[in-house]
């Protein structure tokens, strides 16, 4: 067994995949089809850490396009399904990039939420410097913490960003839970996890994120199935790269300096504190060194 599956399977068996805090409030759905980041404008804001040599840049925004169907829709569609799998492969989710890709896409979580709202700036600034594309999950508690750094990440094409629900659940019709956080428990649930961020997402970058990713990535087929009536991809990962940010730099060094072509990796950019910076930068001139390159999801999936 290789030494990336090894660490790969610890870090699943020990629950420690999110290590993104405990869910917010529960939320109806007019919050969750209503954005909740009421204090973000597209106005430059005043000058924070992540931005002092220069104001902040502004996001364009254009009229929301919201999805065509409609929560009582997915609620007739789905809500009497019965869902047959549970983890992280339900059928649709994308796991690695399309066969031919030799390339590789880093993609970086931002939970949100107690505990979960920090920035890693190291590591954003790394990427900056070297110019590696990567695809950014934004979760909306995340965004509301962090209004500023998300209008400067969201204006900067090195970066892609997608959807991360609206309270990092586990995406689940019948409120199935991982790593002890409990999951939605219904259809009407799961169009509101992902609708609630999704409207915001549209409204603040002028156009729907193409991809999702569930709290702690966990989610049932018949979840997955509304994501994709919902109009977004279910982006899921072939490398765990940092283990909820809990690895040490070493650890995230070896299993991200290990992934083959192909391979999507999921890391955290809302642990400053974590290894994760430090190991993404030692890992990634390694893999340059050898000859892999570095895409966004939506440059592997037209």
């Amino acid at each position: 067994m290789s030494t990336t599956r090894r660490l790969v399977l610890a870090a699943l068996a020990g629950g420690a995949l999110t290590a993104c805090g405990a869910p917010g409030k529960p939320t109806g759905p007019a919050a969750a089809t209503t954005p909740s980041a009421s204090s973000l404008s597209p106005t430059p804001a005043p000058p924070t850490a992540d931005s002092s040599a220069a104001p902040s840049p502004t996001v364009t925004v254009r009229p929301a396009r919201l999805p065509a169907v409609t929560r009582a829709e997915i609620v007739a569609r789905y809500g009497h399904a019965v869902p047959r799998t549970w983890g992280f492969d339900a059928p649709g989710v994308l796991h690695r990039l399309p066969v031919g890709q030799k390339a590789i896409a880093l993609t970086f979580d931002a939970c949100g939420g107690r505990g979960g709202s920090g920035y890693d700036r190291a590591l954003i600034d790394f990427l900056r410097r070297r110019e590696i594309p990567a695809t950014l999950f934004l979760n909306s508690r995340w965004i509301d913490a962090n209004p500023a750094v998300f209008r400067r990440l969201a204006a900067e094409p090195l970066f892609e960003i997608a959807n991360h629900g609206t309270r990092h659940l586990p995406l689940s019709v019948t409120g199935r839970s991982a790593y002890g956080i409990p999951g939605t428990r219904s259809a009407a649930e799961v169009y509101d996890e992902v609708a609630g961020n999704r409207a915001e997402l549209t409204r603040l970058l002028g156009s729907p994120p193409r991809f999702f990713r569930s709290g702690t990535a966990y989610c049932d087929d018949v979840a997955a199935g509304i994501v994709t009536a919902l109009g977004e991809r279910f982006a899921g990962f072939s490398v765990n790269g940092d283990a909820g940010a809990t690895f040490s730099p070493e650890q995230v060094s070896t299993t991200v300096g290990s992934a083959p072509a192909g391979s999507v990796v999921i890391c955290h950019m809302n642990h400053p504190e974590g290894g994760t910076a430090r190991g993404i930068a030692s890992a990634v001139p390694r893999l340059l060194a050898s000859g892999h390159t570095f895409v966004r999801l939506s440059e592997a999936w037209h």
